[in-house]
């Protein structure tokens, strides 16, 4: 088995984290880990972010739902970069409109409109995507994903699990979409599971 971190989907179960070495919970504290975790995934522990065995009780079925975003590659294209979004699995964590609202904004069209700021703060809104799903388009036709300075597993309140640098739990389930940062449900409603696709937010779930 490998050393390395990794997540394992467990069908109508948990995620069961192996290796990991940070991680923190909805309000920025550390989490204290262990060699072996499951996390819940169903939305109806009594003690998430772990496992405590309600999945059972409540029937989750990981294999229910529709994804809700569409699975294709958009580009938003300015002066000095290419802005790609893959919206199946956009998480709606807003981070891009919370840094550079004026570039990334949802009442205009279209949303993104990258000449609307610098590069430097493009880079920064595609760094701190959670998902993966905003990239840069490099000249020769490649997406790159920017990596954050962040530990293995962000709790996001309620929200999903913001992973990074982490063997991922399935095969990519989306165009474009980064096996080395992704987001992971927790709240059991997404449609593209074991990944995030933003009904949590659409739903008003928490984590209550």
């Amino acid at each position: 088995m490998s050393d390395d971190p990794q997540i394992e989907a467990r069908e109508n179960g948990p995620l069961v984290a192996k290796g990991i070495r940070r991680m923190k919970g909805p309000d920025g504290e550390e989490v204290e880990v262990k060699a072996v975790m499951a996390l819940c995934r169903c939305g109806h522990s009594g003690n998430k972010p772990f496992c405590d065995g309600s999945h059972e009780k409540v029937g989750f079925d990981s294999q229910s739902g529709e994804p809700a975003g569409k699975d294709k590659l958009l580009s938003y294209e300015g002066k000095d970069v290419v802005v790609t979004f893959s919206p199946r699995i956009c998480a709606h964590a807003e981070e891009c409109v919370r840094i550079a609202g004026h570039v990334f904004n949802t009442s205009q069209k279209p949303w993104v409109q990258p000449d609307n700021g610098t590069r430097a703060e493009v880079e920064e809104v595609v760094a701190a995507c959670p998902s993966g799903a905003l990239a840069l388009k490099r000249e020769d036709g490649m997406r790159e994903h920017r990596m954050p300075d962040r530990c293995d597993i962000t709790v996001e309140k309620d929200g999903p699990y913001w992973v990074l640098g982490v063997t991922p739990p399935a095969e990519a389930q989306a165009e474009g979409m980064s096996r080395e940062k992704y987001v992971l449900c927790r709240c059991g409603l997404s449609g593209n599971k074991p990944y995030c696709d933003g009904t949590h937010s659409d739903k008003g779930w928490t984590a209550e």
